[in-house]
């Protein structure tokens, strides 16, 4: 996949001594979570992200040559109770979840995975809780069937009073002539 890699970021990674990152965004219905693999708070693209240290993973980031949908898990160690109260009660399945690549020595950023947030595993021992979190990829939506069926009620139900298919059911048993006299 080829990716704009801005010019800064391509000048530190140029550099003799790099300090990389990754940065994860989880878009919620009620306010976004956005985390990053270094300490303290980091701004990127006018958004804090909060520093986790050694305690997010994130694996399964492969680069492939073909078209494949793939899959990467998050997991977050050490969670506090009001992150895992979240994840108990925000809806998050098919909530978009982006992952960037970083150095320190910058601001920008490049985004090396974009996907769509599908099970979440929480594992309570009682004294710390571990969230692993599986992110699809958007490639997945083309392997799924559309639920829209061509019928005239099905398009009336998305397009009020758009009369598009409301002729198809008279088309079912007629017969047409082309390039043919009629008999």
């Amino acid at each position: 996949m080829t990716r704009n890699v801005p010019a800064p970021l391509l000048t530190a990674l140029g550099q003799p001594t790099v300090y990389p990152f990754h940065a994860v965004e989880m878009i919620f219905d009620t306010a976004p979570l956005r985390f990053w693999t270094g300490y303290g708070d980091r701004t990127i693209g006018g958004n804090t992200y909060l520093g986790t240290g050694l305690l997010l993973s994130i694996s399964g980031i492969d680069e492939v040559t073909d078209l494949a949908a793939k899959n990467i898990t998050l997991q977050l160690s050490g969670v506090p109770a009001s992150v895992v109260s979240l994840a108990l009660q925000e809806p998050y399945q098919r909530r978009a979840c982006n992952v960037y690549f970083g150095t320190t020595d910058t601001t920008d950023v490049v985004e090396i995975f974009g996907g769509l947030m599908n099970t979440m595993t929480i594992d309570d021992s009682g004294e710390a809780s571990t969230i692993s979190l599986s992110v699809e990829s958007k490639l997945v939506r083309l392997g799924s069937s559309s639920n829209w069926r061509y019928t005239d009620a099905n398009h009336k139900s998305r397009n009020p009073g758009d009369t598009f298919f409301s002729y198809v059911a008279d088309l079912q048993n007629k017969e047409i002539s082309w390039g043919r006299a009629k008999s």
